[in-house]
């Protein structure tokens, strides 16, 4: 089995992770995104269509500071499915914030058109994202 071998939906998730900012370079028009925060705190758990995981990309990059790494570790792709292991890393009021992540991806046509976001700790995200109080890092 060759190793060498990186699968072209491998190489856009490695892409999208080191600049979310071309997120759009990359989704279909009727994309469904799955937010970390599942509905907690009255969040939503679901963003449908480009321009509003658009948005919801734009905003996590402000709560941030645009300060936001995707630092990743590990990702593998197929033609249908990709799997991205990491770590959230940002810098909000004076503390810095690191969590593990898993993002999952659903590819049709070689576009993404649905993406899980899943987070360590969802409550704890969103409390370091909108500035809770609560110790930022698991």
């Amino acid at each position: 089995m060759d190793t060498s071998y990186v699968h072209p939906n491998a190489t856009v998730l490695r892409s999208l992770y080191a600049d979310l900012a071309r997120i759009a370079e990359y989704i279909a028009d009727d994309v469904v995104l799955h937010t970390a925060q599942r509905g907690i705190l009255g969040r939503p758990s679901k963003v449908h269509g480009k321009e509003a995981v658009l948005a919801h990309e734009r905003d996590l990059i402000r709560l941030t500071g645009h300060t936001l790494v995707m630092d990743v570790e590990h990702i593998t792709a197929n033609d249908e499915f990709g799997a991205v292991l990491g770590t959230l890393r940002a810098h909000r009021d004076r503390r810095d914030i690191a969590m593990p992540f898993c993002g999952l991806w659903r590819f049709k046509g070689g576009r993404i058109v649905e993406h899980w976001e899943h987070a360590y700790d969802p409550l704890l995200l969103d409390r370091s994202l909108t500035g809770g109080t609560e110790p930022v890092t698991p």
